[in-house]
């Protein structure tokens, strides 16, 4: 019996040996997994730096995909205190789905966002979503957004108290809105106008030149590009704000600085530009705002490098090389229309 209860010890041993033999060969024959990739090592805050690189609408639509730590980068609100959507031409038609887009990156700021810059797709109700859930907002940069107005922008002012920089740069209706802007933002101190629809006017105008005077008188830095005002909108502009540091009018041919008006600015701004200086430090195409070209120029930002500006009066020509309408309806009375504007 003692016999018997001995060899099954043996047996149960040698089996534990062979068991444990055959798990040691088979892993050694398993290839060894490669080391974690070496961005999984930096420190978070420099990885939501480089992540917050790519800009606002990469970070939401792939960064965050990648792997779980950036997403959950990608998911903590102080990524998103600055939103950049510029320069997104590839996209310039989906409109909808770039609004969907960065209501998503408002959302995830969780109140806390401070500047975001925009082109092509901003819209009234954009901005009235913003303006409800950024109180904080301290730069706003729009750019070719044609679906923003004048009351919309002073309506969604009203709920940016903080706000120290605006850029609007191709957004064609604002000018109602200025002044309103520049009460309810007391705290301005950078205005950036700057507009493609004085090619095809010549008339002085000195609007936004008297209401900037009137409400900003807090700014330090002023942008105004191809505006039509004249000495008089500069005069009131130069008497209204007092704390000018700089203030660049290139391509104001209204304006007349050969006199006294130009001996103030020389005195009294620091860094100035004046309506014929050259235009090659400008981020924006300059043809549009040159009066004096010819009207066969198309509307083209640099910035905007995948959309194109058509020549306005391109819309109201509905004859192709042939002399045929293009918007013919046999069924009609036989006159064309312009589907842009029905």
């Amino acid at each position: 019996m003692g016999k018997k209860l001995k060899r099954l010890k043996n047996k149960k041993k040698k089996a534990k040996a062979k068991a444990k033999a055959k798990a040691e060969a088979a892993s050694s024959a398993r290839p060894t997994p490669p080391p974690p990739p070496p961005w999984l090592e930096l420190p978070p805050e420099v990885t939501a730096n480089i992540l917050h690189r790519l800009g606002a609408h990469d970070m939401l639509k792939s960064a965050q995909e990648v792997c779980t730590t950036w997403r959950n980068v990608c998911k903590d609100p102080s990524i998103w205190r600055v939103i950049d959507m510029k320069n997104l031409g590839k996209y310039h038609d989906m409109s909808v789905y770039l609004e969907t887009t960065c209501r998503q990156a408002v959302d995830r700021s969780e109140g806390q966002l401070t500047d975001i810059y925009i082109d092509y797709f901003a819209t009234d109700e954009l901005l009235q979503y913003i303006s409800e859930r950024s109180s904080q907002l301290r730069c706003l940069r729009l750019g070719g957004c044609y679906g923003v107005s004048g009351d919309g922008l002073s309506e969604a002012a009203k709920r940016f108290p903080l706000l120290e920089e605006l850029h609007l740069v191709f957004v064609m209706s604002c000018n109602d809105g200025i002044e309103a802007i520049g009460r309810s933002c007391p705290k301005l101190r950078s205005f950036t106008l700057s507009e493609s629809s004085y090619k095809h006017s010549q008339l002085p105008c000195n609007d936004d030149a008297l209401a900037i005077a009137k409400s900003m008188p807090g700014l330090h830095h002023l942008q105004l590009l191809g505006n039509n005002m004249t000495n008089e909108g500069l005069q009131a502009i130069l008497d209204g704000c007092l704390l000018l540091e700089s203030l660049d009018i290139r391509r104001c041919f209204k304006v007349d600085l050969s006199g006294d008006l130009g001996k103030r600015i020389t005195q009294k701004i620091k860094d100035s530009k004046h309506p014929y200086d050259s235009m090659e430090d400008c981020e924006w195409n300059t043809d549009i705002f040159d009066c004096v070209k010819s009207e066969e120029n198309y509307y083209y930002s640099s910035e905007f490098s995948d959309w194109e500006y058509y020549d306005y009066d391109d819309y109201f020509n509905v004859y192709n090389s042939d002399g045929d309408n293009y918007f013919h309806d046999s069924n009609s009375d036989g006159y064309g229309f312009d589907p842009y504007f029905f």
